[in-house]
């Protein structure tokens, strides 16, 4: 039996949350042929070694330099075995029994990208960049500086889509990302000029742009610990801001230098505002 599913997680420095996220795994992937492949990104706590024995059907990798998490899911990727590949946070649990729908899904797509699921925080909240557009001059205006949401189909977070509904969007999150490992490599996978944060919006415009569809499955859902690994200091700004730069710099520079200034402009009175906070 073919390997369909290659699950690739990142791991730094949140070794029970990868233990959770793994007993998920074990408990609801069912009826389908899977690997889970887990890269620890040089973290400061070694503790992960301690789930080696625990879960010995994972394949562990130790990184020993910390590059990124684009960095880290490509290398990790090249060891994969699955048809398809699963891009998954550790701060993530699965929550039911519907991986076989979603790559029955998948597979029913002549044009497939990428697919994202319902994401809610452990309070039960809908996670909003579950589904999105590519940021544009409009949208990242109403992102950066309103608290209104248009509900349109060019709003920042789709807001004229349902939580719950199935639906061809632009933007999913790499909290939980379905992609064809073929057509992942082909279109260059992820940019590694992102150390984190915004190499997934980069990558399902990538797609786009090499003619495939992405799709949210509102029916499906994990739990996410958003941000349990993320201390919002200065150099999580730095990091946030500056990918974003990073996506403007790339797309919009040369072909809209009109919205590129507008974008750079905002950018950086966002991060200004955000540094004064911290303060």
């Amino acid at each position: 039996m073919n390997m369909k599913l290659s699950v690739i997680i990142v791991n730094y420095n949140v070794t029970q949350l990868l233990r959770s996220c793994l007993l998920s795994l074990q408990k609801y992937i069912q009826e389908t042929q899977y690997e889970v492949i887990v890269i620890d990104n040089a973290s400061t706590d070694t503790s992960w070694q301690n789930l080696i024995p625990e879960f010995p059907n994972v394949h562990f990798i130790s990184s020993g330099t910390n590059g990124g998490f684009s960095k880290a899911n490509n290398q990790a990727i090249q060891t994969a075995k699955g048809e398809y590949i699963l891009l998954l946070n550790p701060d993530t649990e699965f929550e039911g029994f519907y991986m076989k729908e979603l790559l029955d899904f998948a597979d029913a797509q002549p044009l497939f990208g990428c697919l994202g699921v319902r994401m809610h925080d452990a309070e039960g909240k809908f996670l909003p960049e579950s589904k999105r557009s590519v940021p544009d001059m409009v949208n990242s205006f109403e992102k950066l500086f309103t608290s209104f949401k248009k509900n349109s189909s060019k709003s920042y977070y789709r807001n004229d889509i349902g939580e719950n509904a199935v639906a061809e969007v632009e933007v999913i999150t790499g909290a939980f990302l379905l992609a064809k490992k073929d057509v992942y490599e082909k279109i260059g996978g992820l940019d590694e000029a992102y150390f984190m944060y915004g190499e997934d919006i980069d990558l399902c415009y990538t797609f786009l742009r090499n003619g495939y569809k992405n799709f949210y499955y509102g029916e499906a859902s994990i739990l996410h610990h958003k941000g349990e690994s993320t201390v919002k200091d200065e150099v999580y700004l730095k990091r946030f801001y500056g990918a974003m730069q990073i996506f403007i710099d790339k797309y919009y520079k040369k072909s809209k230098p009109v919205q590129y200034s507008f974008l750079k402009a905002g950018l950086k009175l966002r991060h200004q505002l955000e540094k004064i906070k911290l303060k």
